[in-house]
């Protein structure tokens, strides 16, 4: 499907799949400035990543928006080694991304904890 609407936007617009594609290749390359990952030096900076690019979806209050909830009463069914999967994996078929590869597997299970503590301010 995505090979025919790309075929069809360049005979529709072939100025515009040229800067979308430009547009691609440049959004590529600042995710590949990202592939050594996040670094958290603190609890305090791991929350902010947490609030601030978790929270595009979870609400900045974690309380839940696109997805569902991260507060400690919505964890608790949870176990660390599950949210630790989710947080790296993702789920299929959601709009949760996987973010293995941004977040190394200690990172992962750090926000975990801290989700599952409720520590995360």
């Amino acid at each position: 499907m995505a090979n025919r609407l790309s075929s069809l936007l360049a005979a529709l617009y072939p100025k515009a799949t040229s800067l979308i594609g430009l547009g691609l290749v440049s959004a590529l390359s600042l995710s590949c400035a990202h592939a050594d990952g996040y670094d958290f030096q603190t609890h305090s900076e791991m929350s902010d990543f947490v609030r601030q690019d978790c929270g595009a979806c979870h609400g900045l209050s974690l309380k839940g928006g696109l997805g569902r909830p991260l507060l400690k009463e919505n964890l608790d069914h949870f176990d660390l080694e599950t949210l630790e999967e989710i947080i790296l994996d993702g789920i299929p078929d959601t709009a949760m991304p996987p973010w293995r590869g941004l977040l190394s597997q200690e990172q992962a299970k750090d926000i975990a904890k801290a989700l599952k503590e409720g520590s995360i301010q």
